[in-house]
């Protein structure tokens, strides 16, 4: 398999400013006015230093046996983990339990969403021998559950597919007792390419929406609303487990997400969902809205069960592959 006219180069996507920070010896100083911005719903100010967090925002500091056992597993067969990557908050509570986000198709997205750390540009091409080192590693961690993720490839002409398909494959060969939950792109849309990466059968196909229609153009510039939808209504109507993840306090509002819950069950029938506090990587990505309190996070829990959702992880810290292998007990346990 060869994919033709790929053309390597590696461009950082949030280029950070040689020298360390310097604007923090002007923190509180520097204002901008965003009232214009779909990103300001209080008009007022908005202040270019990134917010301090609240007292509930507190990530367990990488350390310990298993996270290192983790990391030296990655390293060996060359893996690439969106923990790393996108600079997830959870890394240390993870991979201290031996667990961990695999993200395949390279480190260089094709995209340039505005609330994402990883890489953008003009990607490597593909790894080959990627899914067999993911089916190897996937077996050496003996886990129940593991999520496999990637970075876009519009570049591609069917968008990685076809080694989507290669992996969720050989994982299932050299571990079988491991359930895979595979979360993919949009694929620009192109159904064929989606029903490839169907048709390997994950236990788990999850497309994240990310943020209410509103917001779309700012925070992910490159995909849609609806085409996002379809994807996850494909994913139901061929009979797999969907799922898909949102980020609150980028902008929105809780009517928009009250809303936007209501539309993903009416009109993808999605099953899991997963409902995380936005944190801005950096002074290039997208600004902080607001700070949601963990009481709020338990509202749209419990708004999201009584629309149907089966299972609905809310929290500060939760991300689309936190406590996935918990997602799934508490899956099996309400059908």
């Amino acid at each position: 398999m060869s994919y033709p006219n790929v053309i390597p180069q590696q461009s950082p996507r949030h280029a950070r400013p040689l020298g360390g920070d310097t604007a923090r010896k002007t923190r509180g100083s520097v204002l901008l006015d965003l009232s214009e911005q779909v990103l300001n719903n209080n008009g007022g100010l908005q202040s270019l230093m990134m917010k301090r967090k609240p007292s509930w925002i507190r990530a367990q500091l990488p350390s310990g046996e298993g996270y290192r056992a983790v990391r030296a597993n990655m390293e060996k067969y060359g893996l690439h983990t969106v923990c790393q990557e996108a600079s997830c908050p959870n890394i240390g509570d993870c991979w201290s339990r031996g667990t961990a986000t695999i993200m395949i198709l390279g480190d260089i997205c094709t995209r340039s969403c505005g609330f994402c750390n990883v890489k953008t540009g003009r990607p490597t091409p593909p790894d080959f021998d990627e899914p067999k080192n993911v089916g190897q590693s996937v077996a050496l961690m003996g886990l129940q559950h593991i999520v496999i993720t990637c970075v876009d490839r519009d570049d591609l002409p069917d968008g990685g597919a076809l080694l989507w398909a290669e992996t969720i494959a050989e994982v299932h060969k050299t571990a079988p007792s491991t359930s895979v939950e595979a979360l993919i792109g949009d694929f620009q849309g192109n159904t064929d390419d989606l029903q490839t990466v169907i048709d390997s059968k994950p236990e788990i196909l999850a497309h994240n929406l990310e943020t209410v229609p509103r917001m779309h153009s700012a925070v992910r510039p490159q995909a849609t609303y609806d085409r996002s939808m379809q994807v996850l209504a494909e994913i139901r109507a061929s009979g797999l487990v969907s799922k898909t993840g949102i980020m609150v306090g980028i902008g929105e509002t809780d009517e928009e997400i009250f809303k936007m819950l209501a539309d993903i069950r009416e009109k993808a029938d999605t099953e899991i969902i997963t409902i995380g506090q936005y944190l801005q990587p950096s002074r290039n990505h997208l600004p902080i809205d607001r700070w949601v309190h963990p009481d709020q996070f338990e509202m749209y829990k419990e708004e999201g069960l009584k629309m149907g959702f089966r299972v609905v992880e809310s929290g500060p810290l939760v991300r689309s592959s936190f406590h996935a292998e918990e997602q799934v007990r508490e899956f099996e346990s309400s059908r």
